[in-house]
């Protein structure tokens, strides 16, 4: 009887002991299922002409008279502007998450072409002429085009005169 309780107080002490003193096992790192490059393929067959659509609708904005950027016409140009930089921000958040850094790396590929730096070059443009600031979007849309336009400087009063 002596001998089974000294077995379960010394199981009882190296339990507490290794509670105590030794270090709990790291947290387990996200792993994410290898990426063959077919799983961006599935899911851009949606996504490829909703894309391009986007990028219309932005140069489609950036491209109206200055004068059509202000007044009525104002809510369309940072609605078809606005439209485009909120999914580029949703997508680069969105594929990282999903896909891990082979995710990462695929979206930021995708929102590099042409018809991208130009929408950015005139984003610029129009920043610098005063006619949109990064707070006329959403938080997310937002947040891209204040990248966009960092280290622009402000030259033209816009809408204001």
């Amino acid at each position: 009887m002596q001998r089974l309780i000294f077995i379960i107080a010394a199981i009882v002490v190296w339990q507490v002991a290794g509670h105590i003193f030794l270090k709990p096992a790291p947290p387990q790192a996200r792993v994410f299922p290898p990426v063959s490059g077919a799983e961006f393929e599935d899911h851009e067959k949606y996504t490829r002409d909703a894309r391009e659509s986007q990028r219309q609708d932005a140069l489609k904005a950036l491209d109206r008279a200055w004068s059509d950027r202000c007044g009525d016409k104002r809510k369309d140009f940072i609605s078809g502007l606005g439209h485009y930089y909120y999914h580029r921000q949703n997508q680069n958040e969105r594929y990282p998450e999903i896909y891990g850094p082979a995710g990462a790396t695929y979206i930021a590929g995708v929102w590099t072409t042409a018809e991208d730096r130009r929408i950015e070059r005139l984003t610029q443009e129009a920043y610098a002429a005063g006619y949109i600031k990064p707070s006329d979007f959403d938080s997310m849309a937002s947040q891209v085009v204040a990248t966009v336009v960092r280290g622009e400087q402000i030259r033209g009063r816009g809408c204001g005169g």
